[in-house]
């Protein structure tokens, strides 16, 4: 499948022309996607809206995507579902500029990557979990708790 070498990057010149309040929606939607330099995500899909104010360009994005991950407890290779929503204005100037510092290019050319790629990473949990109720590893035979009951969780009552 046929992926363009830069899937974030946007022509959105012909907004900044249209009237205050116009704003058109680009949709992504790619099976696997590379975000520089170490991000690997599948079924990455979603919308973000561009919108022209007085200020600038307003980028309102809603993301997913999932990341092979290893979960913490059981060492089993899973799915994280990753979800992002964002909103970042791209300056028309240095003085409408926000706090995340972002102007619009003179090309007209803006690059989501990098702020898709800061809010994915953002989203990965320090310590996934394949489930809620992961039961982990047994901590003598190294058992998959969640597959198998080894002889060593049979617990013996005192007599």
């Amino acid at each position: 499948m046929y992926q363009p070498r830069f899937p974030l990057r946007l022509n959105v010149g012909f907004i900044v022309g249209q009237p205050i309040g116009s704003s058109r929606d680009f949709h992504f939607d790619y099976p696997t996607i590379h975000l520089q330099p170490d991000l690997d995500l599948t079924k990455f899909s979603g919308v973000a809206r561009i919108g022209r104010t007085p200020q600038g360009l307003l980028v309102q994005a809603s993301f997913h995507a999932a990341l092979s991950s290893e979960c913490v407890r059981c060492l089993t290779e899973f799915e994280q579902i990753l979800e992002i929503n964002f909103d970042e204005l791209f300056a028309f100037s240095n003085r409408t500029v926000s706090e995340s510092g972002l102007i619009l290019p003179e090309n007209g050319n803006i690059d989501l990557e990098p702020l898709v790629r800061e809010y994915m990473l953002i989203e990965i949990p320090i310590s996934p979990l394949c489930k809620p109720d992961c039961k982990g590893l047994c901590s003598i035979c190294g058992e998959n708790l969640n597959e198998v009951t080894c002889e060593h969780q049979v617990r013996v009552p005192y007599t």
